[in-house]
């Protein structure tokens, strides 16, 4: 690695961390430069969380050394870094559902008097925050009441409220539109002209490429190269990430899909919730994939949780032809639904559960013998395929989710659904935060599911991921299904067309 420059601001040097003997970490090095966005790149489990949460003050290395602004860096806690002026923004939201935007923004550093906080003050220095950033959230909304990709937005106001040196953005785009993300890079423009550096991590290599001036890559806790953005492609970047070249990011289909006139496992009639979206009808046939999109607030995911019984809506839900009443999740389960959810924190794990027992949970009844008891030895050797036929990388199968990655918990929510082998199964942005090389697994197995006769809904924000693998994509606009775009309409521009209702 080269040498410092004159213009470093924060310099990390042979930083290991040991998890007793397991090795996180091993001579991890970076070189951080005054207004630059330096981006780290790497598979899940390849070492990227630790290193950040060291640089929070969360963990402590085991051995190594640490410079920011020339001077010894070693906080113990994140309150401490943001005072030394580092501030993260972690991928994983660690907002209060019953506070404010504004109590979010400023926890821990509320303005008061007398020893009480000053909640006007509170509101306004808020709302100076988001108006300074341009963010599109009103202070005074419980956060509870927000979209997830509006949670994302105050996660971000809340790490950018401190006037760091060094800020560190994590995933801030994973759960943004496009006109959201848009916003964010104003603003990582503007803290390069004031001198600030930007760390910043993500798996959208479009987004990196667009971003970064200095690219770090590393794999399996180790430092692998540093290069600027110029001197290296995308594909070179794949392989030294994931130690091997992949020559399709989307697998091809293996057969065609099927025709239209084959008769739909699930067919929706006129779906409407009154405020979200409004007389919605289309269907999926057996072994097809059907793509959603649309902008945030378009009713896409929320058509979804209808569907999943999570909402009451309007309408006619028929599958294989009968019609049923989807008045719960339960029902949705025991009428051969399955549910990959954006919010996998939320809604997906339980995260104090072992990787065993969230993997197992919905496909219990599969595991009991006549008497109803569960039969252990089965239950474990099938969440031991899972792990090892979607590449989870946990210690073991009595792991806490919790402790893991955000890639490796997404497929584990993902691999609790494929041993219930659904009739149906719903993918809410299946690939959140997960890198190259693990989406490339997961499309594999998308790709397989059709294959073995599942119908399939993907929703995606990321357009070339819908194009990529949906047979027919159903874009929404404003509650609305503005279209379904088949073969020759399967285009970027098509698509955005529908999406932002320029299509008659």
């Amino acid at each position: 690695m080269n040498a410092p420059t004159a213009d470093t601001i924060l310099k990390i040097n042979n930083i290991s961390k040991t998890f007793g003997p397991v090795a996180a970490l091993k001579s991890m090095q970076l070189d951080v430069r005054r207004g630059r966005v330096h981006t780290l790149l790497g598979e899940n489990g390849a070492g990227k969380s630790t290193l950040m949460k060291i640089l929070a003050g969360v963990y402590q290395p085991s051995s190594g050394d640490i410079t920011l602004d020339g001077q010894p860096y070693h906080p113990t806690d994140p309150q401490q870094a943001a005072a030394l002026g580092l501030t993260i923004v972690f991928q994983e939201l660690s907002l209060c559902n019953n506070m404010t935007v504004a109590e979010n923004i400023l926890a821990t550093r509320e303005p008061a008097t007398a020893g009480f906080i000053n909640d006007r003050k509170l509101a306004r220095d808020a709302a100076r925050i988001v108006a300074e950033l341009g963010l599109p959230i009103a202070v005074d909304e419980k956060v509870g009441n927000l979209s997830i990709a509006q949670r994302q937005l105050v996660e971000i106001a809340k790490g950018l409220s401190i006037d760091a040196k060094v800020v560190i953005l994590d995933e801030p785009t994973s759960s943004l539109s496009d006109s959201e993300a848009e916003i964010l890079f104003q603003i990582i423009e503007r803290l390069k002209a004031r001198g600030a550096a930007v760390i910043y991590i993500s798996h959208r290599m479009e987004e990196i490429m667009r971003l970064s001036d200095d690219i770090t890559v590393i794999r399996d806790g180790e430092y692998i190269t540093t290069r600027q953005r110029e001197t290296v492609t995308i594909e070179e970047l794949i392989a030294l990430m994931v130690g091997r070249r992949m020559e399709e990011i989307y697998p091809p289909r293996e057969e065609a899909a099927p025709e239209l006139s084959v008769p739909p496992v699930l067919a929706v009639e006129s779906l409407t919730r009154e405020g979200e979206f409004d007389n919605v009808s289309f269907a999926v046939r057996p072994g097809e994939i059907l793509g959603f999109f649309g902008l945030i607030g378009s009713g896409r995911s929320e058509i979804m949780n209808a569907l999943f019984g999570m909402k009451r809506a309007g309408g006619t839900v028929r599958l294989n032809g009968a019609v049923i009443d989807l008045d719960s999740p339960v029902r949705a389960i025991e009428n051969g639904l399955g549910f990959v959810t954006e919010n996998r924190k939320e809604e997906g794990l339980v995260l104090s559960q072992s990787v065993e027992t969230n993997i197992s949970m919905v496909a219990l009844k599969h595991f009991a013998n006549k008497l109803g008891f569960l039969r252990r030895r089965s239950e474990r050797d099938s969440a031991v395929a899972q792990v090892s036929r979607l590449s989870i990388k946990t210690g073991s199968l009595d792991t806490p989710a919790g402790a893991l990655s955000g890639g490796n918990q997404q497929k584990i929510v993902l691999a609790k659904w494929l041993l219930m082998k659904p009739k149906v199964l719903i993918l809410d942005e299946p690939t959140r935060g997960v890198d190259v090389g693990a989406k490339f697994e997961i499309y594999k197995i998308i790709r397989q599911l059709a294959a073995d006769g599942t119908a399939i809904l993907l929703i995606s924000s990321e357009l070339p991921e819908v194009l990529g693998m949906s047979d027919r994509v159903a874009v929404m606009h404003e509650g609305k299904l503005s279209g379904i775009a088949t073969d020759g309409d399967l285009t970027p521009e098509k698509i955005m067309a529908f999406a932002t209702g320029m299509t008659s």
